[in-house]
């Protein structure tokens, strides 16, 4: 296959050997190839080119596939992949934020980011339409984002999400000073999962193993910040049903979670836990055993609450078919992550591209049947958190066998130089993607990030239509997608 470079999950490659194509083969072999689009981003390429460099994945044998094009200077425009991909959407939206390439006949190319004063919302005509317009400034403490509903009645027709009023510079940020610091602060309840991303791209690109004990450290951290996050959006969803027992319920057991992760690293939201080389705390049999117990008590609370409120007539009336998502929408929009899988999209990166430790510990996929509701996206969080539970506990036996390792690995490595990688960390919202290359002086050149946010913001436009404006907060909570993940 000369027109891709086929590659894995945290492995390196020569930059050189990415093949460069022109655009109008690169746009007839990615369809010829139809594998899920989990990059489409460009790089400076000096002279006033741009090389645009596209990643497909193939979510069955966890290949990865790239290939690349160069726009010239005077080269404006290309004929939009997304005309046949719906999926590219998003990307090409942004490509084009970015460097002012035009791809022709995109069905709606509107901003991703740079929110301009004259951009005219989408509109329909009617005497009974009317719109809902919210934010950017909300009520709650929360952050920027504009929504504005079009509406008939009642009945929401259309919803058109306006994002990118946070201007943070987070990939230029990373080029001039990159960090685990700076990489766990670019979404605050994804500390893990960015951290984690971003230590495996660096050890990647500078060759550094890390020891078994650090790798399933690391794994334990990111399945208890997907409990933590799941239980606390169970606990949203409740509050958003006014069913105040299980808010409280939730909330309260969220805390047990956060709070034995503040026992393990001093810090609730696992800030200074993962880090180059391995993690910078280790666990005792005692802290195990502890954290164990409180694990138990977690599992049997959530149990409970769970179902308590599935046999409730009250609220089930106001989670099922509340927000539906098809598979097909779901597909064709390219949907990730938790989104995906409540809507039958068999997609999960921890299997997917699964590291040794997924067989070794005899951990499963198991496919979720939901028709992608609200009531589907509560039932699946609901699973996934007593996955990570079980998830949990193995990696507690399997870590007294490995007392005599060390957890963090020393190195003064430099990057490999003219190199390129990718890490994909299945995140609690869905794949945290960061790409990492390097220039002929061993100095990172280009760093790409995409959170899970980036591809689903669209699916909750899709999911509110033909809902009441009184539905949108419980739709919303029910994706609880990240502002700060998009407006990087």
């Amino acid at each position: 296959m000369t027109n891709w470079v086929k590659t894995k999950n945290n492995t390196k490659i020569n930059l050189a050997d990415i093949p460069v194509l022109d655009i109008e083969n690169l746009r007839t072999e990615v369809k010829a190839l139809n594998k899920r689009p989990v990059a489409f981003f460009g790089k400076d390429w000096g002279n006033g080119n741009v090389r645009l460099f596209v990643i497909l994945a193939d979510d069955t044998s966890g290949d990865l596939y790239v290939s690349s094009t160069i726009f010239g200077n005077l080269q404006k425009s290309y004929e939009s992949f997304t005309q046949d991909i719906p999926s590219f959407h998003i990307f090409e939206r942004e490509f084009y934020e970015d460097f002012g390439i035009e791809p022709l006949h995109h069905p709606w190319l509107k901003p991703v980011r740079k929110n301009q004063d004259d951009y005219t919302f989408f509109e329909m005509q009617g005497e009974e339409v009317h719109q809902v317009a919210v934010g950017p400034i909300h009520a709650g403490v929360i952050e920027p984002g504009h929504f504005r509903f079009m509406c008939n009645g009642e009945t929401v027709y259309h919803l058109e999400i306006m994002l990118g009023y946070q201007h943070k510079g987070v990939e230029e940020l990373m080029l001039k000073k990159h960090s685990n610091q700076l990489a766990e602060s670019i979404v605050g309840d994804s500390v893990i999962a960015y951290n984690t991303a971003y230590s495996q791209i660096v050890e990647t690109l500078k060759d550094i193993k890390i020891s078994d004990k650090a790798q399933l450290i690391r794994k334990l951290a990111l399945e208890m910040e997907r409990a933590a996050i799941h239980i606390g959006d169970l606990g949203a969803i409740a509050g958003d049903i006014a069913y105040l027992m299980g808010a409280s319920v939730f909330g309260a057991t969220r805390t047990l979670v956060i709070n034995t992760m503040l026992e393990f690293c001093g810090s609730r939201f696992g800030r200074g836990f993962v880090t180059v080389g391995g993690v910078n705390f280790d666990l005792s049999d005692e802290i195990m055993e502890k954290a164990k117990k409180t694990l138990d008590k977690v599992e049997k609370d959530v149990d409970r609450m769970v179902k308590t409120m599935l046999k409730n007539s009250s609220v089930m009336s106001r989670l099922e078919k509340t927000g539906t998502v098809s598979t097909e929408r779901a597909m064709e929009t390219g949907l990730v992550g938790m989104a995906a899988r409540a809507s039958g999209v068999p997609i999960d990166s921890r299997f997917d591209y699964p590291d040794k430790w997924m067989e070794k510990l005899n951990i499963n996929k198991k496919v979720f049947n939901g028709i992608g509701d609200v009531n589907s996206r509560f039932k699946l969080r609901y699973k996934e958190i007593k996955e990570s539970l079980d998830i949990i506990r193995k990696i507690f036996k399997e870590l007294k066998n490995l007392k005599s390792e060390p957890v963090l690995t020393y190195s003064d490595n430099d990057f490999t130089k003219d190199s390129f990688a990718i890490s994909i960390v299945e995140g609690w919202r869905g794949e945290v993607v960061h790409i990492a290359m390097t220039d002929d002086n061993g100095k990172l050149s280009r760093y790409k990030i995409k959170d899970p946010s980036f591809n689903n913001w669209f699916g909750l436009a899709l999911a509110v239509r033909n809902n009441g404006v009184s539905d949108f907060p419980l739709c919303n909570k029910s994706f609880n997608l990240s502002y700060s993940g998009n407006d990087l």
